[in-house]
């Protein structure tokens, strides 16, 4: 089994340092609502981008397995947190928004490698919020395909 470290250190006020085990280390900081520094990672923005950074690793992986030629490929994320009465919050759902332009293959099919790419995601599957997947899929033609597709559709 898998287990990954990661140690933070209190630098004063709202601002602390962290290392990870890969060799990355950086400051961060509350958001700037929160009492804290602008331009810095947040733990905010740690949660939304590790639930991105996961799935766009399986979104490459799922392409591979399918034999899905990938033209680009990009995702925004967007986690939504729901404030309750005694000022506690939680993220309620993260919505990605993949961007894909592929070659010669059915809608259809990358459609199902961006759903394997989610069932594979352990970051997205570990957390307690709604992932949803809000893809957007271009195919260019290939000497195979009479005409090219376009989907834009919620696979939630």
């Amino acid at each position: 089994m898998a287990s990954y470290k990661n140690k933070v250190e209190w630098r004063g006020e709202h601002l602390g340092y962290t290392w990870c085990q890969n060799g990355t280390e950086m400051e961060f900081s509350a958001p700037p609502d929160l009492y804290g520094h602008p331009n810095m990672l947040t733990p905010e923005d740690a949660f939304v981008a590790a639930g991105n950074t996961c799935y766009h690793m399986m979104v490459i992986w799922a392409m591979k397995r399918f034999k899905v030629e990938l033209v680009s490929f990009e995702c925004e994320a967007v986690g939504e947190v729901e404030e309750h009465i005694d000022r506690t919050s939680w993220f309620k759902k993260l919505t990605l928004y993949p961007k894909l332009v592929v070659k010669g293959k059915p809608v259809v099919v990358v459609q199902r490698a961006l759903d394997l790419a989610l069932k594979y995601s352990a970051i997205c599957r570990s957390f307690k919020s709604a992932v949803i997947v809000e893809p957007t899929i271009i195919v260019r033609r290939s000497p195979l395909m009479a005409d090219g597709e376009s989907l834009t559709r919620d696979s939630s």
